[in-house]
Formats: C-alpha cells, sequence, structure tokens
C-alpha cells in the first residue's frame, strides 16, 4: 500500500521555496496498530507542517525488500528524510509529543 498526502499548498510552497517535509512510515500490513500509526502521524503533519510535507505510507508486507534497503528492524518506523538531519522514530506512534520532538518541530511549533 502506498499513500501519499500532497496538497495544493505543499506544491506551491515547492515554488516558494519554503521547506517540504518527506516523510516515510513503514508499517507491517494494515492492523489496527498500523492505522493508528498513520492516524497519529497525519494527525501531527496537520497541526505542524501546514500541509508542507509528502507522506508515503509503505506496507513491508507489501514491498518486503525495502525492510532491508532502508533498515527497518521494527515497525511502525517513521524516517524523516527531508529536511535534514535524517531522522527516525521507531515503535508506537501515539505520543504526539514524542513524534513532535523525534521531528524536530519544537521549534516549528513555538513559532
Amino acid at each position: 500500500m502506498k499513500t501519499e498526502r500532497k496538497t495544493e499548498s505543499s506544491i506551491m510552497n515547492k515554488s516558494d521555496n519554503k521547506i517540504l517535509w518527506e516523510l516515510k512510515l513503514y508499517v507491517a500490513g494494515m492492523t489496527l496498530r498500523s492505522q493508528h500509526a498513520v492516524q497519529s502521524v497525519q494527525n501531527v503533519c496537520d497541526k505542524f507542517l501546514n500541509g508542507n510535507y509528502d507522506l508515503e505510507v509503505i506496507d513491508l508486507y507489501q514491498q518486503l525488500h525495502l525492510a532491508e534497503k532502508e533498515q527497518i528492524v521494527a515497525t511502525p518506523t517513521l524516517i524523516k528524510k527531508a529536511p535534514p538531519p535524517v531522522r527516525r522514530i521507531i515503535g508506537d506512534m501515539s505520543d504526539t509529543k514524542r513524534l513532535v520532538r523525534g521531528l524536530d518541530l519544537q521549534t516549528e511549533a513555538a513559532e
């Protein structure tokens, strides 16, 4: 399963040289836990990134080869590819404060 969240504002922001966040969420099947992880990450992105993000949800049951390529050892795993630095958040995604800290959104949230 591949889900991408692209909004008209994120496309416009590319041309405005605003930061576009590139996120990949790796899950193992679409279990209830995986669905909660997807929803939690989307909620944080919607609240703090104002549409300036691309979120790709990757089901490792469908694309097992990506687990080795991306060195995924547990699911769910969220990888922030851009903006640098690359960050990984592994495990429970329901803790909003942990997601905000892990994605370096603390300064973004304070603005």
